[in-house]
């Protein structure tokens, strides 16, 4: 099979084309990666050699480039997305145009080549917002908060009206918040232990107590593999990890791991909009694909931190980098 995998510089992105190389010795690889702030191509130095793996510097808007990609690939896993929900909130033109047009540009191009599998990589966001109780199902209405989740709401859209209207193979994953390695420190967890590394406060959103659903990043992409190789065509599938924390809990595990107290907790004002619980039903991609999470969530932090302690130049390499684009 070969590939066609968006935004594969990204932190999911990358360690998803890692997954399938690893895993099938036959497979061929595309990454179409823009290398915008967040995509970094020294992710992927370690399989930067492998001769089923080709980079190319570009962007899924593109009209003229994405067909040219095209010819002989089999499917394509769109990870491209800009992705931070505070930096939709100040500007969201920019999701507009990645995440609506660039997937629109994909669907229209998949449709002209007949690709035999599309695989949207969506979001739990794109539902809005769960009280104290509940789950996420593939049933539950859409009903984003957020300008980012709003754009990816509108792609999945897009998405289900190609299968609908020109019976274009397409699959949609909704997962919850992913962690491991690679991540962009401007997330939770890596952003925390940056600013822990250098002695400085983390500031927590409001009182600390909005809820998400953890899903280590390696078992994020078995499942995307599962979807992409046996999910039932037109069909949404979640993903999550069964793994709810609050805020809070996260940052005083983050605490505990690096020998600070919690006098470095600066409670900050809530996120305009801030969605206060997301929690995933997986009973579907269980029973019809047999795919549950493998790494628990004790395993997959401690894995988590040991990798940004282990690789402080990465995180110096990708602040400096941020620095100098704002000289």
């Amino acid at each position: 099979m070969k590939l066609l995998v968006t935004g594969g510089a990204g932190f999911i992105g990358n360690c998803f084309i890692r997954h399938i190389l690893n895993k099938y010795n036959n497979y061929k690889i595309i990454n179409l990666d823009a290398l915008t702030y967040a995509g970094n191509i020294e992710n992927l130095d370690d399989v930067k050699n492998n001769p089923n793996y080709e980079f190319v510097h570009g962007d899924i808007c593109d009209k003229k480039l994405v067909p040219q990609l095209l010819e002989d690939v089999d499917a394509i896993v769109n990870f491209a997305a800009e992705s931070h929900v505070d930096r939709s909130i100040t500007g969201p033109e920019v999701f507009v145009d990645t995440n609506i047009k660039g997937t629109l540009n994909l669907l229209q191009s998949a449709k002209e080549f007949k690709i035999s599998r599309y695989v949207q990589i969506s979001t739990d966001e794109v539902y809005g917002t769960l009280g104290k109780d509940g789950y996420f199902y593939e049933t539950t209405s859409i009903a984003p908060n957020s300008p980012y989740s709003a754009s990816k709401a509108s792609a999945d859209l897009l998405v289900r009206a190609f299968f609908e209207t020109y019976k274009i193979p397409t699959l949609i994953t909704r997962c919850s918040n992913n962690y491991g390695p690679y991540q962009y420190p401007e997330k939770l967890i890596p952003l925390f232990i940056s600013k822990l590394l250098k002695g400085e406060r983390v500031p927590v959103y409001g009182d600390g107590m909005n809820v998400r659903d953890w899903l280590y990043v390696y078992d994020h992409c078995s499942a995307i593999d599962a979807v992409l190789h046996k999910g039932r065509e037109g069909e949404v599938y979640n993903i999550g990890g069964h793994n709810e924390k609050t805020n809070l809990e996260i940052t005083k595990i983050l605490l505990e791991a690096m020998g600070k107290d919690e006098s470095y907790i600066e409670f900050v004002d809530d996120r305009l909009g801030h969605d206060r619980r997301y929690a995933i039903c997986n009973d579907k991609i269980q029973k019809e694909l047999n795919w549950q999470p493998s790494v628990s969530f004790e395993k997959g932090i401690r894995l988590t931190i040991d990798w940004y302690l282990n690789n402080q130049d990465w995180i110096k390499n990708i602040e400096n980098k941020s620095l100098r684009s704002k000289v």
